[in-house]
């Protein structure tokens, strides 16, 4: 091994001194010494750490995604990165119970000597979800205020050319359009995919029609629900009813992403659609995370102030569990689970496509 010809060890290389030297309690200035303001200091300096070390992996992901072909291999790369930012998100989940030894009264202490800071203008949280793919348009406001009047200059110009560039659920949907499987060598996954739909729904409305043991009431019950099934199966084969769910925001994919996203998971234990299925989970699951997160983040907020005023001059709770529903970025992935048949109902692969997803191995002849 290499070594460094300066003298070096462990407190100079993690710079322990200046780390350990950066929590300041404002209380101990004002000189009415809160206790547990260093708690909160510490907790929310190792958010933006934990942040930063998510950016860094977020960067290296779509670094990947700007090339025009991405190899197998780099797929494999991009659901690492994604599994460790999603271990992280877990350490993120945690810390909000450690915040909360925190007793209300306790925050009491030295809630007042924070206005107007709040972790609204956190500059890392904001880049973070911009890099994610959450619009401007898609996030939630309170009094008509965008996160960008709580920054600086320069970090105004920072997260502005961010939205800029391409986010990771644009490079996702891009990826997903130069799918190749859809239509190969005779096979139309979508053609065959809405005439299993169509006979799968037939068949159901037959057998619930025909059923003695139903009276007209249930039966009557029966045909509502199925007429709402029929009705969102069959939205999925209409080109511009979904480009004009992606233009009114209901929907984000495109509409051969969303074809390929439902291949993906309906076919997943073909070999070669492996690692796509594991990415578009990753992303599900990063995406649930986030959430949970946000959730608890709101609760705790209720549990500390109640319905007050935030600090930032937000609304406080009601303004953050606003962003629990709305704030969503990768959603289109939960929510085809709607469109899924049984595996005994979906359209048989062809022998030849499934050879093309498959990995085949020559027996070896052992006679000679």
């Amino acid at each position: 091994m290499r070594k460094n010809n300066k003298e070096n060890n462990y407190q100079d290389y993690l710079r322990i001194h200046d780390l350990l030297n950066l929590q300041n309690p404002i209380s101990v200035k004002n000189g009415t010494i809160a206790h547990e303001e260093m708690l909160f200091i510490i907790t929310h300096q190792v958010y933006e750490l934990w942040f930063k070390q998510i950016l860094y992996e977020l960067d290296s992901i779509l670094k990947i995604f700007q090339k025009d072909y991405i190899v197998e291999k780099e797929i494999g790369v991009i659901n690492s990165r994604i599994l460790r930012i999603i271990e992280i998100q877990k350490l993120l989940l945690d810390q909000i119970t450690v915040l909360e030894t925190m007793t209300p009264l306790d925050f009491l202490e030295f809630r007042d000597l924070l206005v107007p800071a709040s972790g609204f203008q956190s500059t890392q949280f904001r880049l973070l979800e911009i890099k994610l793919g959450l619009k401007s348009s898609d996030r939630s406001y309170f009094k008509k205020k965008s996160y960008e009047n709580d920054q600086n200059y320069s970090q105004k110009e920072i997260l502005s050319e961010a939205e800029k560039k391409p986010s990771l659920f644009d490079g996702v949907n891009n990826w997903l359009n130069r799918m190749p499987f859809l239509d190969l060598e005779g096979f139309n996954f979508w053609d065959s995919y809405q005439e299993a739909v169509s006979q799968s729904l037939l068949k159901q409305k037959k057998e619930f029609l025909s059923d003695s043991t139903l009276s007209l009431q249930e039966k009557k019950q029966l045909e509502k629900e199925y007429n709402i099934s029929y009705k969102n199966f069959i939205a999925i084969f209409n080109n511009k009813k979904h480009d004009i769910l992606v233009k009114n925001g209901k929907r984000r994919l495109s509409y051969k992403a969303m074809q390929a996203s439902l291949l993906i998971f309906l076919y997943r234990d073909e070999p070669v659609l492996h690692l796509p299925f594991k990415l578009l989970t990753n992303l599900i699951d990063m995406e649930k995370y986030l959430t949970s997160w946000r959730y608890l983040h709101a609760q705790m907020a209720l549990r500390m102030i109640g319905r007050q005023t935030g600090t930032g001059g937000s609304p406080g709770y009601s303004y953050l569990k606003k962003t629990v529903d709305n704030n969503k970025i990768f959603s289109d992935f939960m929510n085809l689970t709607t469109y899924f048949l049984p595996r005994s109902k979906l359209p048989e692969l062809p022998q030849n496509f499934q050879k093309n997803l498959g990995f085949y191995y020559a027996r070896l002849d052992n006679s000679k």
